[in-house]
C-alpha cells in the first residue's frame, strides 16, 4: 500500500512538468531555430540582419507542409516579409508602415478616394485624406492616383516614415487642356478643348512607315499637313511655306528642325514626349507663325524612379535617362549618334544620297571629281525640374543640335593633281528657363526667358580656280516673356507682356579675287496681350477671345491682332467650331541662289527690312462641324487665309521667277475631312486635303499664278492594330503632282537663257507611297523590357518627282534635271528599357 501511494505521488509530481515541457513547446520556439530546420530540410538559406530575429518566437510548425506553406506560416504568425531572390536564396525583412494626408495644393482640402499603390498593395484616402499602407522595401515606388490631378510615383525613402506626413497634389488642367476627343486618328492623337490637336508619345501606338516617334514625321498624318519635298524641314500648313511655322520646343523658337538636312527630326525623340500642333485660333501668347504652330514638350513631371532608354536603328544610336535628385527634383538627358563613324548601312546610304542629289557634293563640274564623302549628325538635351515649394516650380531645358558633310574635290591643274575639302555644318545651341508661381488658388504666374543660336555655315572650294568660299548664316535670338494667369469659377483670364530681340546675320567671304560681305541686322520686338476664356457648366459651349499688340522699335510700327475661338455642342453627338487670327512674324527663308551652300541647304533666314523684304502678315477664319459615335468620328472644316508680304526669293522657285526678288501675297481656302473608325484593336482613317493657294505678284508676268505649294488634292488611308505586345500599321499616301514651269515649247531658249511658258501652268506626275510597319513589345524580365521593329517606307519603289529645274547646255539646248523622293527604304529598331 505504501508503495502504491509512492507512484502516485510521484505520478502527480512528475505530470505538471511534462504539461508545462508541453506547453512551451506549442506557445513558442525561437524562430532561428525553425529557420535552420527548414534550410537543412529544402536545403536552402536565408539572408536578414542578426537583429531582426532578435526575442521572436514562433509556434512549431507541421513537418510535412511544402516550402511555400511553411514560410506563408512564418509570415502569417509575424510580421516579416520573405521574398524569393531564387530557387535557393530567401531574404527576410520587416514590413515598413507608411501614413500620411493627401490634399489638393490649389485649396489644401482633403483629396477623398485618392489611390495609393505599391507594386503588391495599395490603398485608399479616407474623408480627411488619410491613407495607411505597408510596404516591404525602402525601394518600393508609390503611385499616387486622383481624377483631374497630376500622378505622382515616388520611391518610399522619400516619405516621411517617423509621423504621418501630408502630400500635395497638383490639378492636371495646369499642365494640359481636358481631352475632347481622345484617338483622334490614331491612339495618342487626340483634339483637346484648347482647339490643339496633341499628340502623347507615351500614349503613341504607330504610324505607317514610322518606327519612331519622330514629331515631325507624324504631324504630317493630319490633313493639310504635308511637306511638298518629303522633308521635316519643309512642312506646309495649309499652303504656307516652311518659314511661315513657329516651331516651339520647350517654349524655345527654334530655327533648326532636321538631321540630314530635313529627312528625320533633329528632336530627340526620347526627350520630346508630347507635340501640340495648331492651325488657327492661336493662343495670344504666342507670336510667329502666319501659316501655323508645332509645340513639342518634354515631361514636365517629376520622375522619381531611375530609369533609362538605349535605342538602336540602321541611321543611329540614341540614349536617355531620368535620374532622380531628392523628391524635389529630377533631371533628363538625352543624346543621339549618326552611325556613319562605325558601319555604313543601306538605309543611311539611301538618306545620305537623297540629301545630296543634283547638288556640288553628289555631280561637281567637268574635270572635278568627289570622293571621301563623310556626314556625321548628333544632338543632346537635358531637362531639370526643380519643386521647391507646393506653389513654385522651375524648368531649364538645353539643346545642342549638329548636322555635318564633307567632302574632297580632286582635278588635274596643269598636270599636278590637287584636292581641296568642301563641308557644311549646321548647328544649333539653345537654353531656356521656365519658373510658374502659384500664388493662390486662382492666380498664377509665369515667366519664361531663352536664348537661342543657329548657325549655317559652308566652305566651297574650286580646285580648277584656286578659289576658297564661305557663307554663313547666324541667328541669335533672345526672349523673355511674363503670363499672368487668373482664374474665377467658369472663366480663365491671361495678361501678359512679351520682349524678343533677334540678331541676324549673313557673311560671303571670298578669297581670290578678295571679296567680304557681311550684313548684320536686330530687330526688337515688344508685346502685351490679354484674353479671357469662358467655358460652361456642362462643358457644351466654350469661348476664348484676346488681343494681342505688338511694336516693332526699327519701323515704329504697332501691329494689332485679334484671336477668337468656339466651341458649341449640338445634341450628344455633334460640335461645331469657329476660329479666326490676326498674326504677323518677322524672320523668313530665301534663296539667293541655287547653288548657296553647296546647294545642300540653300535657305538663310533673313530679317524684313521693311522694304523689300516686308513683315509678313496674315488673316485666317475657319468653320467646322464634327461628328462621333459608336466608334465613328467624322470632322469636317473649311477655312480661308491670306498672307501679305511674301518674297519670291522666300517660296522657294526653281523654274520661271528663279533670280526675281519681288513681294507678293497669297490666298488660300480649302476643304479638310477626315474620316476614323474604331473596333476592337483596330483604328483606320481616310483623309482628305482641298487647296486652291493663288499667288499674286503685281509686277511679274504672271500676276496670278498657282503657288508652289498648291497641292490641290491629297489622301491619306490607312489602318493600325494595337494590343499589349504589337503595334502594326499600314498605309497609303496620294496627293497631287507639285506645280512646275516648262519651257515654252518651239521656243525654249531666249538671249541665251531658258524661255519658260506661264508661271506653274504644269505639275509633276502624282506623288503615290505606301508604308508599312510593326513593332513588337516584351518583358525581359522584372527590370529590363525590350521592343524591337520594322518599317518599309514606298514599299512600291515608285519614284516620285519633287523638283524640275532646266540649264541651257553647251549645244545650246535645254536639259532637265529632276529631284526625286526616297525610294525603298527599310529601317530596323531595337530599344531596352531598364
Amino acid at each position: 500500500m505504501g508503495r502504491t501511494r509512492f507512484y502516485i505521488f510521484l505520478l502527480l509530481s512528475v505530470f505538471p512538468l511534462y504539461q508545462i515541457l508541453g506547453q512551451n513547446s506549442e506557445q513558442g520556439v525561437p524562430i532561428s531555430k525553425v529557420l535552420e530546420e527548414i534550410s537543412q530540410v529544402h536545403l536552402i538559406t536565408f539572408n536578414y540582419e542578426s537583429s531582426l530575429l532578435k526575442d521572436i518566437v514562433v509556434a512549431p510548425i507541421p513537418k510535412d507542409l511544402k516550402l511555400s506553406a511553411k514560410i506563408k506560416n512564418l509570415e502569417n504568425q509575424t510580421n516579416l516579409i520573405f521574398e524569393r531572390v531564387s530557387d535557393m536564396v530567401y531574404t527576410i525583412s520587416k514590413a515598413i508602415q507608411l501614413c500620411g494626408y493627401i490634399i489638393d495644393s490649389e485649396s489644401q482640402s482633403p483629396l477623398v478616394s485618392a489611390t495609393v499603390t505599391s507594386k503588391f498593395v495599395y490603398a485608399v484616402t479616407d474623408d480627411k485624406g488619410y491613407f495607411e499602407i505597408e510596404l516591404k522595401s525602402l525601394n518600393e515606388v508609390l503611385t499616387i492616383r486622383h481624377i483631374g490631378f497630376k500622378t505622382i510615383e515616388r520611391q518610399l525613402k522619400y516619405f516621411n516614415l517617423k509621423a504621418c506626413s501630408t502630400v500635395a497634389m497638383f490639378a492636371q488642367q495646369e499642365v494640359i487642356a481636358p481631352v475632347l476627343i481622345e484617338t483622334y486618328l490614331v491612339r495618342g492623337i487626340d483634339k483637346r478643348q484648347d482647339w490643339t490637336t496633341s499628340i502623347d508619345y507615351k500614349k503613341f501606338s504607330l504610324l505607317p512607315g514610322l518606327i519612331e516617334s519622330d514629331v515631325l514625321q507624324t504631324v504630317q498624318a493630319l490633313p493639310s499637313v504635308l511637306s511638298v519635298d518629303e522633308t521635316v524641314s519643309n512642312i506646309n500648313i495649309r499652303g504656307g511655306s516652311n518659314d511661315q511655322n513657329l516651331m516651339l520646343w520647350d517654349d524655345i523658337k527654334m530655327y533648326q528642325t532636321g538631321h540630314f538636312f530635313g529627312l528625320i527630326s533633329s528632336f530627340n525623340p526620347l526627350m520630346t514626349q508630347s507635340a501640340s500642333v495648331i492651325n488657327n485660333g492661336s493662343d495670344v501668347a504666342l507670336t510667329d507663325g502666319v501659316s501655323g504652330t508645332i509645340h513639342m514638350q518634354t515631361d514636365k513631371q517629376i520622375d522619381s524612379k531611375f530609369n533609362s532608354v538605349f535605342g538602336l536603328n540602321f541611321l543611329n544610336a540614341e540614349l536617355f535617362s531620368n535620374i532622380p535628385i531628392g523628391n524635389k527634383s529630377s533631371l533628363q538627358i538625352a543624346s543621339r549618334k549618326s552611325l556613319d563613324d562605325f558601319v555604313r548601312t543601306p538605309t543611311y546610304d539611301v538618306y545620305f544620297e537623297r540629301v545630296i542629289q543634283e547638288t556640288e557634293a553628289d555631280n561637281n563640274v567637268a574635270n572635278v571629281t568627289n570622293s571621301n564623302q563623310e556626314f556625321d549628325f548628333y544632338d543632346a538635351s537635358l531637362r531639370w525640374l526643380y519643386q521647391p515649394t507646393n506653389k513654385d516650380f522651375l524648368r531649364l531645358n538645353f539643346i545642342l543640335i549638329n548636322n555635318d558633310l564633307g567632302f574632297n574635290e580632286t582635278a588635274d591643274v596643269n598636270g599636278i593633281s590637287q584636292s581641296r575639302r568642301s563641308g557644311i555644318s549646321q548647328n544649333t545651341i539653345a537654353i531656356g528657363l521656365n519658373y510658374k508661381r502659384q500664388w493662390n488658388e486662382k492666380l498664377s504666374s509665369t515667366i519664361n526667358v531663352y536664348d537661342n543660336e543657329y548657325k549655317l555655315e559652308a566652305l566651297n572650294a574650286d580646285v580648277l580656280n584656286n578659289q576658297l568660299q564661305l557663307q554663313e548664316n547666324i541667328v541669335s535670338e533672345t526672349s523673355v516673356q511674363l503670363n499672368n494667369l487668373y482664374e474665377e469659377n467658369r472663366w480663365r483670364f491671361n495678361l501678359g507682356y512679351q520682349f524678343t530681340e533677334t540678331e541676324v546675320i549673313n557673311l560671303n567671304d571670298i578669297d581670290l579675287p578678295r571679296f567680304v560681305r557681311r550684313d548684320e541686322e536686330i530687330l526688337r520686338e515688344h508685346a502685351v496681350f490679354g484674353q479671357a476664356w469662358y467655358k460652361s457648366s456642362n462643358n457644351d459651349f466654350s469661348v476664348r477671345g484676346g488681343v494681342r499688340a505688338n511694336y516693332l522699335t526699327r519701323f515704329e510700327k504697332l501691329i494689332v491682332e485679334p484671336r477668337l475661338s468656339l466651341r458649341k455642342s449640338i445634341g450628344e453627338h455633334f460640335e461645331i467650331e469657329a476660329q479666326g487670327e490676326f498674326k504677323h512674324q518677322s524672320t523668313s527663308q530665301i534663296v539667293n541662289f541655287q547653288n548657296d551652300f553647296l546647294g545642300i541647304e540653300k535657305r538663310r533666314w533673313q530679317l524684313a527690312d521693311n522694304d523689300s523684304i516686308p513683315v509678313l502678315q496674315s488673316k485666317q477664319a475657319s468653320f467646322g462641324i464634327l461628328y462621333k459615335n459608336s466608334g465613328w468620328l467624322l470632322d469636317a472644316k473649311g477655312y480661308y487665309k491670306t498672307v501679305n508680304g511674301i518674297t519670291t526669293q522666300s517660296q522657294s522657285f526653281t523654274t520661271k521667277y528663279e533670280f526675281s526678288k519681288e513681294k507678293g501675297s497669297y490666298d488660300v481656302y480649302g476643304f479638310e475631312f477626315l474620316c476614323r473608325k474604331t473596333f476592337g484593336n483596330f483604328n483606320s482613317w481616310l483623309s482628305y486635303s482641298y487647296i486652291n493657294n493663288i499667288y499674286t505678284f503685281e509686277t511679274l508676268e504672271d500676276i496670278e499664278f498657282p503657288s508652289n505649294f498648291d497641292i490641290t488634292h491629297s489622301v491619306t488611308l490607312g489602318t493600325t492594330f494595337s494590343n499589349k505586345s504589337w503595334n502594326v500599321s499600314a498605309g497609303l499616301n496620294y496627293r497631287t503632282g507639285n506645280p512646275t514651269t516648262i519651257p515654252l515649247v518651239g521656243n525654249e531658249i531666249v538671249d541665251d537663257d531658258v524661255n519658260f511658258d506661264e508661271g506653274n501652268g504644269q505639275r509633276l506626275i502624282d506623288y503615290m507611297r505606301i508604308d508599312t510597319s510593326a513593332i513588337y513589345k516584351f518583358k525581359i524580365s522584372n527590370t529590363f523590357r525590350s521592343e524591337i521593329g520594322a518599317s518599309v517606307w514606298n514599299i512600291s519603289n515608285r519614284q516620285n518627282a519633287i523638283n524640275d529645274y532646266y540649264r541651257v547646255n553647251e549645244s545650246n539646248g535645254v536639259n532637265k534635271f529632276s529631284r526625286f523622293s526616297l525610294g525603298l527604304t527599310t529601317n530596323v529598331v531595337i530599344r531596352l528599357y531598364f
